[in-house]
Order: structure tokens, then sequence, then C-alpha cells
């Protein structure tokens, strides 16, 4: 199945404005998506936003749907979140934890991951380890084979970092971990929505994401999967009375599905709008999506590899839509205002979002472009003629 540009372009407003190169920070949303959102504004404008809610009960509830045709998991497998971080937390705060336990990660974790890690190692006791890279840039499969016992509790990794290119072997990390009695929590924020993600294929029993980047979903919108086998193992940071029913004076009851990690007041236009952006994902196919973004990244970049005084910093021996360059001689902030200047968007990545990866390699801050399917050669080709003139001078 190829893509049809013409009509992923045609459905895209966004792309006639300004070359997008910065999927990985905010996809362009569809116009499906835009009029969904706008379309239960409307409603609650005009209904009240409780009876807007009820009205609209179907299109909210087949978000979830939607999400677990994505994911290959069932229905009551699927909590939605506002964001991916928020997901995360959900996550990762529902595991309990003592001194002596440890936690296992990877050199691409991201800021938000790593400090809530460090917040509840200092809480417990327990420790926070850091799986070495293989040659390749990778996580290590068999230096986390050797270090895995029954201490750990917790295998936690992001699927495709901020910071770089590369995607780690998720699957190959699952099966290692499968039996061991550790959880695999994945953040799979960079990779839904770019690339097939199969959560029963790749063996976690957390996954969390985000709908803005590659999925293309509005902003402030996010979603867990919690096998269901996993979820009496976990108990969620917070409740309320849409995640859990007060039996009585002193006890409550947890739902009995993934939706305890919820809350009762969301954003029903952005969740409406999530699950019509998966639905568009899921119309071009993902297979395809994948194979068109991972083809333009690869395209971008080689050719800024054959450019004097650029420097691919990518690592990984699989790669995907996540380039990550530095120029000689320019700064990436000051980079990416002369790319915005030419009307293309591009954004920075900064050590501070991922010390691991970026200060061990010595590298400040890269720049990131992120093209998207519904990109063009010509695009990039565009990009790399702005980026000549730039190393020109």
């Amino acid at each position: 199945m190829k893509i049809d540009v013409d009509l992923a372009r045609s459905l895209t407003p966004g792309c006639h404005e300004r070359l997008h190169f910065n999927n990985a920070g905010a996809g362009l949303m569809p116009q499906p998506v835009l009029e969904a959102v706008k379309a239960h504004l409307d409603r609650e404008a005009m209904m009240g936003g409780y009876e807007a809610a009820a009205a609209a009960a179907e299109l909210h509830e087949h978000t979830y749907a939607a999400l677990a045709r994505l994911l290959n998991c069932a229905v009551d497998e699927i909590a939605l979140q506002e964001n991916a971080t928020r997901a995360w937390d959900m996550a990762f705060h529902s595991i309990p934890l003592r001194a002596g336990d440890r936690i296992f990660t990877g050199h691409a974790e991201y800021v938000s991951n790593w400090l809530s890690m460090v917040q509840v190692s200092r809480r417990t006791g327990c420790t926070v380890e850091v799986v070495p890279n293989g040659p390749d840039g990778a996580i290590d499969l068999d230096a986390l084979r050797r270090r895995l016992d029954d201490r750990v509790k917790l295998v936690a990794l992001t699927h495709a970092p901020s910071s770089n290119g590369l995607i780690n072997p998720a699957e190959e990390v699952g099966a290692i971990v499968r039996g061991s009695g550790a959880l695999y929590l994945l953040d799979a924020c960079q990779s839904v929505g770019q690339r097939v993600v199969d959560v029963e294929r790749i063996g976690c029993d957390l996954l969390t994401a985000t709908g803005r980047k590659f999925l293309r979903g509005p902003r402030g919108t996010g979603f867990l999967y919690v096998r269901r086998s996993a979820l009496d193992r976990l108990e969620p940071p917070f409740v309320d009375h849409f995640a859990a029913s007060w039996t009585d004076r002193e006890h409550f009851a947890w739902r009995p599905d993934a939706r305890r990690f919820e809350d009762f007041e969301h954003s029903v236009a952005g969740r409406i709008g999530l699950g019509v952006a998966v639905d568009h994902a899921l119309s071009f196919g993902m297979d395809a999506i994948a194979e068109r973004t991972a083809t333009l990244a690869g395209d971008l970049r080689a050719g800024l590899a054959a450019l004097p005084g650029v420097a691919v910093r990518d690592t990984g021996s699989v790669r995907g839509g996540i380039v990550t360059f530095t120029v000689e001689g320019i700064d990436a902030p000051d980079l990416q205002a002369a790319y915005a200047r030419e009307g293309i968007n591009v954004t920075v990545a900064r050590k501070e979002i991922a010390r691991l990866d970026l200060e061990e390699r010595g590298l400040d801050r890269v720049l990131r472009a992120s093209p998207h399917y519904y990109n063009t050669a010509d695009e990039v080709e565009r990009f790399l003629q702005v980026t000549r003139d730039l190393v020109a001078g």
C-alpha cells in the first residue's frame, strides 16, 4: 500500500503555509481532526458542557476503540490522559517500589521520566540503573539480559528518543523481560504515529504516548495502555469518583479496567479529535506511513551528511523519522531561526531534555528535523538547499 501524498496534503491545510519538519514536536492536524474538535466546541457552546458530552458519548467512546485497534489491544486496556507525561507518571507512580528494588532504563530516557525515577528513588530507596548502549547506540540487549534479576521491578525504555534518530529494539527487550517478574514500561511518545506499534509483539505491560506528535491529534491529549494481566499489580497514585466507586464511608473500589487511571474532568473535544486522528492514520495504513516517513528521513539524513560542515548526530542501526544534526559555526537556536525565516519549522533538542544521551556524546544541543508522510521529496530538497546556503554563509 502506497501513500496517496496528494490526498494527504489536500487534507492538511497547514502544509500549504510552511514546510513543516517538526512532526516530532507537534504534527500538523488534518482537516477531519480540526472539524471534529471544532464541532464539539460548538456543541458545548450551544448545549452546555455536560449535555454536549452526553450527546457525543458515542464519538468519545470510539476513541478507545480506535486506539485499541492502533495498538492491537483490548478496549478495556486503554486509558485516556491529557498528555504523554501524565500518562507515563500515572503508570510509573502506580508501581509499588521499595528499598532494594531496581529500576532499569536506557540512555535515551526523556527528562520528565528520569526526574520521576530520581524522585521515587529518593523517596523509597530503590535504585535507578542505566543499561549501557550497544555499539550502535541503542540499548545493549546482552547487558540487559546479564543484569536482569529478581530485584528488578521495572524496565522503562524510550522507544524513539527526542534527541536522536534511533529506534530502540522494543520487541527484543520485551522478549528478555517477559517472565522475569519485572514490569515493562515503554515510552512510545515519538514512535506512535510514525511506526507500527503493536503491544502484543512488543510484549510491554505499560505503554504511553501523546496525540499531538506523529499521530497528528490535538494538543492536550495522551493515552496509556495497561496490559490486563498487570492491572492488579498497580495502584494509581490519584483517585476520584470516575476512577473508583465510593462503596462505604471508609472504602472504595477501583474500576475493573484501565480507566481507573483516568479522572472525571477532561477535554471531550480533544479526546474526540484524538480518535479521529487515529482513524485518519489508519486510513492511510501504518505500514505505509512507517515506510514513507523512514524513507523521507533517510533521504534527509543522507543529504545532510553529504554537506560540508554538517554532522548528522543520529545513532542506532534502525532509525525513524527524527533527524538530528549540527552545523559547524552556527549554534542550533540560530540555525532554527534561520530556517524559520525561510518558512521552515524545525526545533532544537537541548541536553537538558536528554542529558544521558547528549551529554555523554559531548553535545550541548542539536537541531532536530522530523518529516512525516505528508511531506514531499521536493520539501526535502528545499530543506537541503536552504542548508547549503546557510553553510555557504
